[in-house]
């Protein structure tokens, strides 16, 4: 059964309470995602988060200056978290329950990943990945790849290290016979 750590997204975008909206607008344009985890000026577990919806209604709609407001003024909390041995079955009923879309999952206090509807739904019902060697290092170098901005070169990016990793098995292969 699926849990929360297997379709959990990582690294998660983080941003601290006393930045700016401006400072959070650049930051998930840049980054290319929907919401950042807020964490307190000193260290602790995540005390909300902030979306692009949330933008939208408390500052846009209302003629605020993005650069004046600060993201702990607007963001929501407290945060409701995800265990990371959650089913996918009591994450979605606990994203139901509360009304939210994403919710970051947290073990002892640290913020390991981040789930959304969309994951539960892309990620829930897809057969478990393969498990055999090359998949298993193809699709750690994919992790460990710098992310590109443009598609296309994101694709090309993806079968180069496809590929590469294939050639340094092939000659790790040829070494040890």
């Amino acid at each position: 059964m699926l849990t929360v750590r297997d379709i959990m997204t990582r690294p998660v975008v983080v941003i601290r309470d006393t930045a700016s909206v401006a400072n959070a607008i650049w930051l998930m344009r840049v980054k290319r995602v929907r919401s950042l985890i807020v964490e307190k000026s000193y260290k602790g577990p995540p005390c909300g988060i902030l979306t692009e919806k949330d933008i939208v209604y408390n500052v846009i709609a209302k003629g605020d200056n993005p650069g004046f407001v600060l993201v702990g003024d607007i963001m929501r909390h407290p945060c409701i978290q995800l265990s990371v041995d959650a089913t996918l079955q009591e994450a979605a009923q606990l994203l139901s329950d509360t009304g939210v879309h994403r919710a970051p999952v947290v073990q002892h206090g640290e913020l390991l990943g981040i789930v959304s509807v969309t994951d539960i739904l892309d990620k829930g019902s897809l057969p478990a990945p393969p498990h055999d060697e090359l998949s298993r290092r193809i699709r750690d170098a994919l992790q460990h790849a710098r992310i590109i901005d443009d598609d296309e070169a994101s694709i090309q990016q993806e079968c180069d290290i496809a590929w590469q990793v294939l050639e340094d098995m092939k000659k790790g292969s040829t070494v040890s016979a």
